[in-house]
């Protein structure tokens, strides 16, 4: 970008500035600091100049957006021509009561769905499970049987809307059950539109949500990525997650380089199928997590992009643009919403958003202000939303394509980031896996690698807390005595009782050999290593329950226990 005569005056220019300018304000003022750094506690320097980028190389590290590598945006018009979807996470209670939030959020204006489930559903329990007492409901809505997925969508027309389901272990049943109720409204699968989580690398890495093992649970993602991309090519099967990798502790680097990790061990087991790279790449998503250092965030979303379309293009032969450019949703961070003072959590959402769409997301989540204490009312859902709103439709930070590209500061964060995010996968490849980062993710898995990475940052970040080093507003800062608390969401005590008597009218009332053949079939397509989910969209249609379908996966693979 410069050539050598050009960087020598810069060179010289910055050490007079040194001696002449900021060697007497440093003397009269000095700094708030010895050491500034960001979130991840990456150092950041004073000033940023044409040195910290010498090596750029413009168009092989930058180009256009909606160019290869892709830094700039996989778009050339970005939201320019469309606005990212906004798509605000909601589930509690009965499938009537998620569904009227549903509404309630497309009418202020959201335009997009994304779906909580509540833990028994997560987990592939039904609601009268003995494991399931007392959390029906709690966290996200109860779905039990194709019935109740008709509720969650009544009066909600699938081939119009896009909808993301949070949900990994259940993923397949969850899927086939969007699938049969397309199938019973006569909406052709090829119109449905929507994300599936269903990345279950990620649990075992961070999240501890799992049923199966990490092998079979691989086996299952492939089914349905494969079986996604010929039913379903407008769908994502799978959104490889970041998020909560991130909220269990990791850096931003970490985060990073473990996500795509995580997103190339699924490439290599769908190729390993006999899947070709251009059929089913295009429907990989992924999800990040926004945090607070705004330029950090920025940084490594262009880092992600960049890293994502060379590894595609020289690691696994892809052709087809769409194989190379990574989409991604973001969520801002949870992790980083206090109790205390909650309403200082609109602020820390907003800049977290601004972060997302200034790093050039798809899609976006803005978590609620008093997420911390409850799942979110209806009046901070809104104020959410209009965070979203407000950025796209006043702050002007969607009018230009990747508005800090050029940024001295912003592009050496995003080599930065790069070049460490690439250390890490790296190592997984080759170090863990003997140059497969399929077994390199599983052997990680296995041998503790990710859990402690991701424990010794957490532990790093709370000392930093601790001891005054990182500050956090209303927390070991800015403090007061009392604040009151706003008004919270509750869930209805009744709805673990409602839910149950609706399971057992769907049992007393359904075809039970029907169930049976459809459950046996289930297992024959796993003991034949053969796709389940066309025998897994049967099963549901039968009126199936979650659970029972779930049953045959535990039988069939066994649980999974941690090796402690």
């Amino acid at each position: 970008m410069y050539d050598d005569e050009e960087l020598r005056a810069i060179r010289e220019a910055k050490a007079d500035w040194e001696e002449e300018t900021l060697g007497p304000a440093m003397d009269a003022y000095g700094e708030r600091g010895d050491r500034f750094a960001t979130v991840s506690n990456l150092d950041v320097d004073r000033l940023y100049t044409p040195l910290d980028v010498a090596d750029t190389d413009y168009e092989r590290d930058l180009g256009f957006p909606g160019e290869e590598p892709y830094t700039r945006g996989v778009y050339p018009t970005m939201y320019r021509g469309r606005q990212w979807t906004m798509r605000q996470f909601a589930g509690f209670g009965t499938a009537e009561e998620t569904n009227e939030r549903f509404h309630y959020l497309v009418d202020e204006g959201q335009t997009g769905l994304s779906t909580a489930f509540d833990m028994p559903t997560l987990m592939g329990l039904d609601s009268d499970d003995p494991m399931a007492d007392g959390e029906v409901g709690k966290e996200g809505v109860a779905v039990d049987t194709l019935d109740d997925m008709d509720r969650l969508f009544d009066d909600i027309d699938l081939a119009d809307v896009s909808t993301s389901f949070t949900i990994n272990p259940s993923a397949p049943v969850v899927y086939a059950m969007y699938l049969a109720l397309a199938d019973r409204r006569g909406v052709p699968r090829e119109q449905l539109r929507g994300t599936l989580q269903n990345d279950m690398f990620k649990e075992f890495i961070a999240q501890k949500e799992w049923v199966v093992g990490p092998e079979p649970s691989l086996k299952l993602v492939t089914d349905v990525i494969e079986f996604a991309s010929r039913e379903t090519p407008s769908f994502k099967p799978v959104s490889v997650s970041g998020y909560h990798i991130r909220e269990a502790g990791a850096t931003a680097v970490e985060e990073l380089a473990f996500t795509l990790a995580d997103g190339f061990a699924y490439v290599e087991d769908c190729l390993a199928r006999g899947l070709d790279v251009d059929d089913f790449a295009p429907q990989l998503s992924f999800f990040f997590n926004s945090h607070n250092a705004i330029f950090e965030e920025v940084a490594k979303f262009r880092a992600a992009r960049r890293i994502y379309a060379r590894a595609m293009a020289e690691w696994y032969d892809a052709e087809a643009a769409a194989s190379k450019q990574l989409k991604f949703h973001t969520q801002t961070a949870g992790q980083s919403l206090t109790a205390q003072q909650p309403l200082n959590n609109v602020v820390r959402v907003t800049i977290q958003a601004l972060a997302g769409v200034l790093g050039g997301t798809q899609s976006l989540h803005t978590n609620s202000f008093d997420e911390a204490l409850a799942l979110p009312s209806e009046q901070a859902v809104r104020v959410a939303l209009r965070t979203q709103q407000i950025i796209a439709e006043e702050s002007g930070a969607a009018d230009i394509v990747d508005p800090l590209g050029g940024s001295f500061a912003v592009e050496s964060l995003t080599d930065e980031i790069e070049r460490k995010a690439m250390d890490h996968i790296e190592h997984i490849r080759d170090e863990l896996g003997d140059g497969s980062m399929r077994d390199g993710v599983l052997a990680g898995i296995e041998q503790g690698y990710f859990q402690r990475a991701i424990q010794d940052s957490a532990y790093e970040y709370q000392q930093r807390v601790e001891r005054d080093e990182e500050l956090v507003v209303g927390v070991n800062a800015y403090t007061v005595e009392e604040d009151p608390e706003p008004d919270v969401l509750t869930v209805d005590e009744d709805v673990q009782e409602r839910q149950r008597e609706r399971l057992a009218a769907v049992r007393a009332g359904r075809d039970d050999d029907a169930v049976a053949g459809a459950l046996a079939d289930v297992a024959d397509a796993v003991d034949a290593d053969e796709n389940v989910l066309p025998s897994v969209v049967e099963a549901v249609k039968s009126q199936a329950t979650m659970g029972e379908i779930m049953d045959v996966f535990r039988e069939q693979f066994g649980e999974y226990r941690e090796t402690p």
